[in-house]
């Protein structure tokens, strides 16, 4: 089983790939929005209730599939560098899947903050997000996020065995994922 976690900003292209990729292998993708939007009717995900129970529905899911038979998982993730938190996070999600035997693999994408802002608004985003459908929000938490966490790691600083880093900024999507599985053999 593999766990291939893409992270990288808000709008870098985590769900476009990670659908791409899907199509290519056995992989299922869980973007991170499939909880976010589940629990937003109720509760906004900036709440402590909001928040906790996207991370119960996210544990839940990443415990049955590591103890499944699946092919494995594609899990999307903003991970900010400067927030012990989500390091703490992404160690928790990767201990599930590596006491089970699975290797877990980051991808992270990297952008210009032009072709980010563009992808905000892409159709693709806005049919599989619906919290992103108001875009002028989105856009605004995507400038503020972009100025105060730092979504990309610096040279060196994710120490994994398998880890690959792309500029996605001028390469489509379904060539990042060919480049991804082939660097992984998914």
């Amino acid at each position: 089983m593999k766990l291939v976690i893409i992270f990288g900003p808000q709008a870098v292209g985590k769900m476009t790939v990670g659908q791409e990729l899907a199509k290519i292998t056995d992989l299922k993708l869980f973007h991170n929005h499939m909880t976010i939007d589940l629990v937003s009717p109720f509760f906004s995900y900036g709440t402590p209730v909001g928040k906790r129970l996207v991370r119960l529905f996210r544990q839940h899911i990443f415990e049955e599939v590591a103890n499944s038979d699946m092919a494995g998982l594609i899990f999307t993730y903003t991970w900010a560098f400067n927030q012990q938190s989500d390091w703490d996070y992404i160690d928790s999600v990767r201990q599930i899947f590596e006491s089970k035997g699975a290797a877990v693999i980051f991808v992270e994408l990297e952008s210009t903050l032009e072709a980010r802002l563009e992808r905000n608004k892409s159709p693709n985003r806005l049919e599989h997000k619906p919290t992103k459908r108001n875009v002028e929000r989105s856009e605004r938490d995507l400038l503020n996020s972009a100025e105060n966490k730092r979504q990309n790691s610096r040279e060196g600083e994710l120490a994994a065995e398998f880890y690959i880093r792309i500029d996605n900024t001028h390469i489509a999507p379904g060539q990042v994922a060919a480049t991804i599985k082939a660097a992984f053999a998914l």
